[in-house]
């Protein structure tokens, strides 16, 4: 089967995208979908793959091609237009996806497939697509009488309209505060890439001085470098009162009604649906079955992690105090003080090592560390259109030259884009009725500090982490060999083991030849040396214990919100649970103006609500894959063909469970997730 080449004209044009045209464009594509959908089930038939399933994923392929960069600009480039154009289109997608997944008569040809003769002859994939479908088709209330089935669509609608709500509050009230420095004597600690930035923000607003922003490379600069105390603790308050009704900008862009509505929703939608509450709905989706499961995992880690994590706390804050004067640690001084601890134990920081990592280096080994994984290359192409001139392109072709996948590379932070880093695709891998193969395209989108002052972007560890974890999902993506586009790639894998490809990419950031391969000293071209990188790997540990403990807070909190919200409480029960997991869990405490909530964009506006425990389920997976790399040579062939084949290239072609298992040869286990922490079970 011959593999179609992507070329440039059929990649989505990015400068063509017109405010005032998307939502009239998009009415006219959903009507030719809904009449081609009617014209399909138009006549009682015996449908088979081909002729049912097949015509809707190019349907679905045709509109998505349409909509993902408009989506993935609302994102990257905002503009009040866009904005606008974006937020009328989307309660006709919800309304479209609705009135398609509550189509009886649609929902009756895939159970006629599903139970003909002809699907005993489908391929696994195709099966696995079937029963995806079917699975869906009942989540989304097709057996619910008239009028639930019509309180669903306006759920549904609601919930797609306040998501969005909750994101563009975050990045109103990121943008909506700046920290005007004038006098240079408080910019002392801060590392020179982040003052030369800061004074030409303040030059761009016209300005003296030093601008300071909540964009991460911004904040993450004054919190862990800035000498001046009370610095710090104004970027802190600022920052965690992010659309709340606290901080600086107190009841400007807040979430918390947004929150509570997005929870009463979604407890009304699993209550419709039959289902205790939504942290039960949440999890028909994914590996783990039952809500004891997820509240018995974190807690077994809660139990086995907390102790390092105090112990850890307790000599940080003897430390800050025999050594840095301050006698009250605070969480504005965490990270500072925990910098200034890394270097006096280890000898590093993350800035005495920026400079040996240069973007163009790092791309080069990251590059070069996947050839010798998975036999593939990498290549830049040139003079592809995208949405702004620091988005890159390059393709995936395999030892036969034949092209995977594509992917645009947006690295850097800037303002009017998103917080954070993803991965999302413009498309999928599928197969056409004439033999080809729709190759896949992605976009990998990071916040990374840009290049400045005739410097190339010089990058961080933590940001090396970020990019290897994207660029983990991307070969999720477009490795896939699958050709059913509903189970190609990322689509269909269960939500809780889709971050294994991204995890497992970042363990080999810490290995030396992987250091040595993504440094080279950007005025020497030196090598990370090996003292250096040395000290790195023996540092891997420092902290694990806070930093685990942090993500079980999230976790917990976020799973125990979808199980206990009651619609018949107040607004504050948001608050109170939160307080109450801190007050048993947490050892660093935090001021009561402290609303992470408000901006805790991944449970009210991602993907994970009911699902974060799937970071450190997923950690888990990746961690016992490692482990087999470890055993086997950490760069040998046979082992890199095997996840290649096992799980990159199955995408969510069967049960996430039966392909880590055909990789690993048993079941998953927690031992490896605690040893690259550094944690035993007596800890």
């Amino acid at each position: 089967m011959k593999n179609s080449l992507v070329k440039n004209e059929q990649l989505p044009d990015f400068k063509n995208i017109h405010p005032e045209n998307i939502a009239t464009n998009l009415d006219q594509l959903l009507n030719e979908n809904r009449a081609r959908i009617a014209a399909l089930l138009a006549h009682s038939q015996t449908y088979t793959y081909d002729d049912l399933v097949y015509p809707l994923e190019i349907l679905d392929d045709r509109l998505q091609k349409y909509w993902s960069p408009i989506t993935h600009l609302h994102a990257v480039a905002q503009t009040d237009k866009l904005r606008t154009a974006y937020q009328a289109c989307l309660p006709k997608l919800t309304a479209y996806s609705t009135e398609i997944e509550q189509n009886e008569t649609l929902y009756q040809a895939f159970e006629a497939l599903a139970t003909s003769a002809a699907y005993k002859k489908l391929d696994i994939a195709q099966q696995k697509l079937i029963q995806d479908q079917l699975r869906d088709f009942r989540l989304s209330g097709v057996a619910l009488p008239p009028k639930e089935k019509q309180r669903y669509a306006e759920i549904q609608t609601q919930l797609a309209q306040q998501t969005n709500h909750f994101e563009e509050n975050i990045l109103d009230a990121t943008q909506g505060w700046t920290k005007h420095i004038t006098d240079e004597k408080e910019l002392a600690g801060i590392p020179a890439h982040a003052i030369t930035q800061a004074r030409a923000t303040a030059q761009q607003k016209n300005l003296d001085g030093w601008l300071f922003t909540l964009e991460f490379p911004s904040y993450y600069a004054v919190i862990s470098y800035a000498h001046e105390r009370t610095l710090r603790e104004t970027m802190y308050q600022a920052y965690v009162t992010r659309a709340s009704d606290q901080g600086p900008n107190a009841g400007k862009f807040d979430n918390t009604k947004v929150m509570t509505e997005i929870l009463q929703l979604r407890n009304e939608l699993s209550q419709l649906l039959g289902f205790k509450h939504y942290a039960e709905l949440s999890l028909t989706t994914k590996m783990v079955k039952k809500p004891q499961q997820v509240l018995d995992f974190l807690q077994q880690l809660i139990d086995t992690v907390r102790p390092k994590a105090l112990q850890e706390l307790q000599e940080l804050a003897q430390f800050a105090k025999q050594q840095l004067g301050i006698a009250d640690l605070k969480p504005w001084d965490v990270a500072y003080a925990s910098e200034k601890l890394r270097e006096k134990d280890y000898g590093i920081s993350d800035e005495s090592l920026r400079p040996y990592f240069p973007e163009e280096k790092v791309l080069t080994g990251l590059f070069e560390l996947v050839t010798r994984l998975y036999n593939i290359n990498v290549q830049e192409i040139k003079n592809v259109v995208a949405w702004h001139p620091d988005v890159r392109f390059f393709e995936i072709r395999d030892q036969k030259n034949e092209l995977r996948g594509q992917f645009y590379l947006d690295l850097y932070a800037r303002p009017h884009k998103r917080g954070g880093a993803w991965m999302d695709n413009y498309c999928d891998r599928m197969r056409y009725h004439d033999g080809t193969v729709q190759t896949p395209i992605a976009y990998l989108t990071c916040n990374l500090t840009p290049p400045n002052a005739g410097k190339p972007a010089l990058f961080t560890h933590d940001e090396i982490v970020t990019l290897f974890h994207e660029f983990g999902h991307g070969l999720h993506h477009m490795l896939t060999k699958i050709e059913y586009a509903g189970v190609s790639g990322i689509n269909g894998v269960q939500w809780d083991a889709v971050e294994l490809p991204s995890q497992f990419m970042e363990f080999f950031t810490w290995e030396k030849s992987v250091l040595k391969a993504i440094s080279s000293h950007y005025e020497t071209g030196e090598h990370l040396p090996e003292n250096l990188a040395q000290r790195m790997i023996d540092a891997k540990h420092f902290h694990t214990g806070l930093h685990l403990l942090r993500q079980l807070e999230f976790a917990l909190f976020d799973f125990r919100l979808h199980m206990e919200f009651a619609p018949s409480k107040d607004a504050k029960q948001v608050q109170t649970l939160l307080d109450e997991i801190r007050a048993t869990i947490s050892v660093i405490p935090v001021p009561a103006y402290n609303r992470f909530q408000h901006s805790f964009s991944h449970i009210f506006a991602g993907g994970y609500s009911a699902g974060y425990y799937s970071y450190l389920w997923a950690e888990m997976l990746a961690s016992d894959a490692f482990a087999k790399f470890e055993e086997n040579g950490v760069f040998d062939a046979s082992t890199g063909q095997s996840f290649l084949k096992n799980i990159l290239e199955r995408g969510g072609s069967q049960d996430a469970l039966e392909l880590f298992i055909a990789f690993r040869r048993r079941e998953p286990t927690i031992d490896a997730l605690l040893k690259h922490h550094g944690i035993t079970q007596n800890t």
